[in-house]
């Protein structure tokens, strides 16, 4: 592994791609640890959540979302699964991020292979995002007004499906409220959003929250967006999921990343040059 100061850069032996696999089981710890571990040192982080029943595994490669994918596809079953977070599938999402020099055209490579390996491997339906469409559309499309781009045309039976895509780095991130109002969660998410912020006001047990994906985090990071919740409603906490670019970190106020849940080991770049 290269050394990383400041910036991303690429291994000599080929393009270097992070993919955020998003798998539908966030209580057992057994079975979430089981699957990590047939990655290996390529998993830079896992963020599990029993409420969302959601487990987020940050890897590295191409390999890795593989053996994830399949240990996942073999150990849980879609239909006995309950949660709050959206899905598709035991394996919910696998996006492919480029990093550094890496272009966009190798992410798209790669996300392309792992559907066909998918669809002849394992026996799974993969629909696609990136240019052709986004993760949105997929949730609400599949198997009604979208077909899978790779795989049978119909759900697998105990996997689902899968939203196998590519994007820049984003920041997924929730806004615990101090008080339990939906309604408020909601319409504060549905202010939120914008080119550069997705929202959902959601139940989470006996509280809410406001959970988001900043799509480009540069713009809109986590300060921006707690300040604006702060407007509207009490804060209980905050809580990133996964990791954050350096770029990211450093625009924040270093004496606001406890209460924003930042910090210098939760950045990519840190993880990647253990």
């Amino acid at each position: 592994m290269s050394e990383f100061s400041g910036a991303f850069q690429v291994r000599e032996t080929g393009p270097v791609l992070e993919c955020v696999v998003n798998i539908s089981e966030g209580r057992d710890r057994a079975v979430i640890g089981a699957i990590g571990a047939e990655a290996g040192g390529a998993v830079l982080d896992v963020h599990s959540d029993p409420d969302h029943n959601r487990s987020v595994l940050t890897l590295i490669g191409e390999d890795a979302p593989r053996v994830v994918a399949r240990a996942a596809v073999e150990r849980l079953d879609l239909r006995s699964h309950d949660g709050v977070h959206p899905r598709i599938g035991v394996v919910d999402v696998v996006p492919f991020v480029p990093l550094g020099d890496t272009t966009h055209e190798e992410a798209l490579a790669a996300r392309d292979a792992f559907c066909r390996w998918s669809a002849d491997e394992l026996g799974v339906p993969c629909f696609r995002y990136g240019p052709e469409r986004t993760l949105p559309e997929i949730r609400r499309g599949a198997f009604t007004t979208l077909a899978p781009d790779t795989g049978p045309s119909t759900p697998h039976r105990t996997a689902g499906a899968m939203a196998v895509g590519t994007r820049p780095v984003l920041v997924a991130y929730n806004v615990w409220l101090a008080e339990p109002d939906l309604d408020g969660a909601k319409r504060i998410a549905a202010g939120l959003r914008s080119p550069s912020v997705r929202a959902l006001g959601l139940q989470v047990g006996e509280a809410v929250q406001v959970s988001m994906n900043l799509i480009a985090p540069d713009l809109t990071g986590p300060g921006a967006v707690v300040a604006a919740i702060a407007e509207q409603a009490a804060i209980d906490r905050c809580e990133l999921v996964g990791l954050v670019p350096r770029s990211v970190l450093e625009r924040e106020d270093p004496a606001r990343w406890e209460e924003l849940d930042l910090g210098t080991d939760r950045t990519i770049e840190a993880r990647l040059a253990r």
